[in-house]
């Protein structure tokens, strides 16, 4: 696509903007499932830090999953993908996380020792920061479009008339 975006036509800017929108919703999804297992992660470094003994009601990690899940892939403001943005699990972020938690033994957490744990945040920290830039690049994007936008509005070459509820939301 140009980096010229005045030379981009009307309906191309709204359609690369409206693209856009819905991998970002797929990439938010998929960074907060990363943030998730992170997050498990690091309270099994907390668990073990503390000495808290795996039977204990409260030390267990997957007791904490609830939690952990609720908070991270269905809480913000972002709305988990729908069945018509495309299969979650074919993202190419959601395949990333599956390899580095199948490399690094994430299913069996509370098996690991402490030296694979930290590999384990370690590699998982990496992702997290690649799908945020990631995130980051595309808001840049977006809001370079709907700058765009507002730029034909203002200085009229394009009517209002013409005006779509997606540049209103923008």
């Amino acid at each position: 696509m140009s980096d010229d975006l005045s030379a981009m036509s009307l309906d191309d800017l709204r359609a690369e903007r409206a693209r856009l929108q819905v991998d970002d919703d797929r990439v938010s999804y998929a960074r907060r499932a990363v943030q998730s297992r992170l997050d498990l992660v690091r309270a099994e470094q907390e668990r073990r830090a503390d000495g808290t003994d795996i039977d204990d009601d409260d030390a267990d990690v997957t007791g904490g999953l609830r939690r952990v899940l609720s908070r991270q892939l269905t809480g913000g403001a972002a709305r988990p993908p729908r069945d018509d943005d495309g299969a979650i699990g074919e993202s190419a972020d959601i395949r990333r996380l599956d390899e580095v938690c199948a490399a690094g033994g994430f299913s069996q957490l509370a098996e690991l020792d402490d030296a694979a744990v930290a590999a384990l945040e370690a590699d998982l920290s990496k992702l997290e920061s690649e799908v945020s830039a990631d995130r980051r690049e595309r808001f840049a994007r977006i809001d370079a479009l709907s700058a765009e936008l507002v730029r034909r509005y203002r200085d009229g070459s394009v009517s209002v008339d013409g005006l779509s509820a997606d540049d209103v939301r923008g």
